[in-house]
C-alpha cells in the first residue's frame, strides 16, 4: 500500500511539473516569439540604411530565442557534455555542420551547444534549386557564420531500414547507429557558399585571401565541423521532452570534428565517397559509446576528454526578463494604438 502511494505522489509529480512546465513554454513562446518579429518590423529603416549592424542586431536577438528553448531542458536538468575537437575558435568562421538525425530533440541540443560559439544561425531536384537561390541572396548577405545540415534527410528510426537495404542493394556499409547520408543539399551548399575550386576541392587559404581582397565575394566557407550526437542508453530525446521534462536529468553526449574546407571534395563522386566515410566514422564513434559510456580517444592519443557545456544562469533571467518585458511593453503600444484608432 505505501508503495502505491508512493509510486502516485511521483507520478501526480511528474503531472504537476509537467503541465506548470508546458503552460511556462506556452506564455514564453506567446511573448517571445511575436516581439522578436516587432523588433524586426521596427528595425526595417535600420535595415536599408545598414544592413550589416540590422543582420548583427538580429542574430543575437534570435541567438537569444535559442538560449530560452535550452533553458527549458536545462531546466529539467538535461545537459551536454562536449568531445573531440573544440569548435569554440571556430564561432565567427564560416563553417558548415553536419550532424546525425535521431530525434526532434537533436535540434533542442544543437541550441544548447550553439549558445557559446558565436552567433551563427542554423538552416529533392526543385528543392535543391530553392537552396542554392536562398544561399545566394541571404547567406552572405545577412553575414551568417553556421549553416546546420541533417545529410541523412529524416529520424534514424524512420530512415534505418531503407538506408540498409539501399546499403545491401549496392555493397555499402551496413549501418544501425547512422544512416547513409543524401548528397544533394551537401553539394549544393559547398559550391554555392564554398571558395574556388583548385583540382575538384574547395580552394585553399591563398585562393581565398585573392578572392576576398578582389572584393568580388566573401572568403566562404572555411570548415566542415563533423558533430555526432549520442544519447544515454541509445534513447534520443523529442522535443516533448524538453518541454514537459517527464525524463529524468540526463546528460547529451557530442563529439565533434573539424576538417579544413580544402579537404572537401565538391564533385559528385568523390564527396559521396567523402561523406559516406564520415558517417562510417559517426558508426564507429556511436558503437563504441554505446558500449563503453565514452567517445574513443582522437588518433594518436591514449585519453578521451570531455568537457561539461555550462550555460551562464544570470544571463537566462535576464534573456527571460527582456523577453517578458518586451511582450508587456508591445502589449502596451498595440493596445494603446487599438484604443485610438477604435
Amino acid at each position: 500500500m505505501a508503495q502505491l502511494l508512493e509510486g502516485a505522489r511521483n507520478l501526480g509529480w511528474v503531472l504537476l511539473n509537467s503541465f506548470l512546465r508546458f503552460i511556462f513554454v506556452f506564455i514564453n513562446n506567446c511573448v517571445a516569439i511575436p516581439s522578436y518579429c516587432l523588433y524586426c518590423i521596427l528595425l526595417q529603416p535600420l535595415r536599408v540604411m545598414d544592413s550589416r549592424t540590422f543582420w548583427l542586431i538580429e542574430g543575437i536577438m534570435f541567438k537569444w530565442m535559442l538560449a530560452m528553448v535550452s533553458q527549458w531542458g536545462w531546466v529539467a536538468g538535461y545537459t551536454v557534455m562536449e568531445w573531440g575537437d573544440d569548435v569554440r575558435p571556430l564561432s565567427e568562421e564560416e563553417a558548415m555542420v553536419i550532424v546525425n538525425h535521431q530525434a526532434t530533440g537533436d535540434v533542442c541540443t544543437l541550441m544548447m551547444c550553439l549558445q557559446d560559439k558565436g552567433t551563427g544561425k542554423a538552416y529533392r531536384d526543385k528543392q535543391l534549386i530553392y537552396l542554392k537561390d536562398h544561399l545566394d541572396r541571404y547567406y552572405h548577405s545577412r553575414d551568417r557564420k553556421w549553416i546546420v545540415l541533417f545529410p541523412e534527410g529524416g529520424f534514424l528510426r524512420k530512415r534505418r531500414e531503407t538506408s540498409q537495404a539501399f546499403a545491401k542493394k549496392n555493397s555499402l556499409p551496413h549501418l544501425t547507429h547512422v544512416t547513409l547520408p543524401r548528397l544533394g543539399a551537401t553539394q549544393v551548399i559547398l559550391k554555392t557558399l564554398g571558395p574556388q575550386q583548385e583540382n575538384g576541392c574547395l580552394g585553399t587559404e591563398a585562393s581565398t585571401v585573392h578572392r576576398s581582397q578582389s572584393g568580388s565575394k566573401p572568403k566562404g566557407l572555411q570548415w566542415v565541423v563533423d558533430v555526432t550526437i549520442a544519447y544515454s542508453k541509445a534513447r534520443p530525446m523529442d522535443i516533448q521532452t524538453w518541454i514537459f521534462g517527464y525524463r529524468p536529468p540526463t546528460v547529451t553526449h557530442v563529439h565533434y570534428r573539424v576538417y579544413p574546407i580544402k579537404e572537401v571534395p565538391v564533385e559528385t563522386k568523390p564527396l559521396t565517397d567523402w561523406l559516406y566515410q564520415r558517417f562510417v566514422e559517426k558508426e564507429d564513434l556511436l558503437a563504441h559509446f554505446y558500449e563503453t559510456g565514452a567517445f574513443p580517444p582522437p588518433k594518436g592519443q591514449k585519453e578521451a576528454f570531455s568537457r561539461a557545456m555550462t550555460l551562464d544562469p544570470v544571463q537566462l533571467c535576464v534573456i527571460q526578463f527582456l523577453a517578458f518585458a518586451s511582450g508587456y511593453l508591445w502589449y502596451s503600444v498595440l493596445q494603446y494604438f487599438y484604443c485610438r484608432l477604435f
